[in-house]
């Protein structure tokens, strides 16, 4: 079955870096409060591709932290297939831009969730808690002897990383933390597009890249996704298309608001 929370784990796949990177100050970050980004997200069941739901991901002001808030949910004329209902919360800090709170609650289906990590980044811990809900939840110490990052704060995190590196690079190696596991996966990138049509969205430069995933029962073994980045220094996925353990799954990029740079991408 198609979970949105696939949409989350291909944007935390694409940007993190975290052995060796510089964390930027607070000026230089990426985003900024009132930022608004929307994807639509398609199925493909039997050769014929539905428009299932939409993410959106929203930057508010919380002091000290930004908030990261996502909401998942399908469209109601799915819903008689699969309903979804899910919300993110990522607590960044504005200094170091790094982690200091992450929850997860889903409901997909029958399916139900919850996922919270609290970072001590002073002693290199996360504390993680899972379980089918906030009052199961069991807590795990997980070590974090290099930089790690959840499912939600690796995309905004990263989104800094320098683009003119990564194509003299080619490849990057990274660990992201999900449901108590600690996972070593790679992106590379294949070659730079100087007119790619996203649809509903217009024409942009981009970058194609192809990713690792986590096998198991969202993704088949040896599955690869393939994404398209901005080339701008928004770094926006643009288009993400992945097989799935049944179906295919593709997100497209249909709405942006209040970036911090313009989108000079775009054509």
């Amino acid at each position: 079955m198609m979970r949105l929370t696939v949409l989350l784990f291909l944007f935390s796949a694409v940007w993190l870096r975290a052995v060796g990177m510089n964390v930027p100050a607070e000026s230089e970050a990426p985003y900024r409060i009132g930022e608004k980004i929307t994807y639509k997200l398609f199925y493909n069941w039997n050769f014929v591709w539905l428009a299932a739901g939409e993410v959106v991901f929203e930057i508010k002001d919380e002091g000290d932290l930004y908030h990261v808030e996502v909401t998942g949910k399908t469209y109601p004329n799915y819903e008689w297939f699969y309903k979804v209902r899910d919300k993110y919360h990522s607590y960044i800090d504005k200094k170091t831009l790094l982690p200091k709170l992450y929850i997860r609650d889903v409901q997909q289906g029958s399916y139900v969730h919850y996922e919270k990590i609290e970072y001590d980044h002073i002693h290199k811990k996360m504390t993680s808690y899972t379980g089918r809900s906030m009052k199961e939840a069991k807590p795990r110490v997980l070590d974090m002897k290099e930089q790690c990052y959840d499912l939600v704060s690796t995309f905004y995190h990263l989104r800094g990383y320098n683009l003119g590196l990564f194509k003299l690079e080619k490849k990057l190696d990274f660990k992201m933390v999900l449901d108590n596991r600690i996972y070593d996966l790679g992106i590379r990138l294949n070659k730079q597009h100087n007119k790619l049509d996203v649809r509903e969205h217009g024409k942009f430069r981009a970058l194609e890249c192809t990713g690792q995933v986590v096998e198991g029962h969202v993704f088949g073994k040896n599955t690869n996704l393939k994404l398209y980045v901005g080339d701008d220094e928004n770094k926006l996925p643009l288009l993400i298309e992945s097989p799935l353990s049944v179906g295919s799954v593709k997100a497209v990029l249909v709405r942006s608001e209040n970036l911090k740079y313009p989108m000079h991408s775009k054509l």
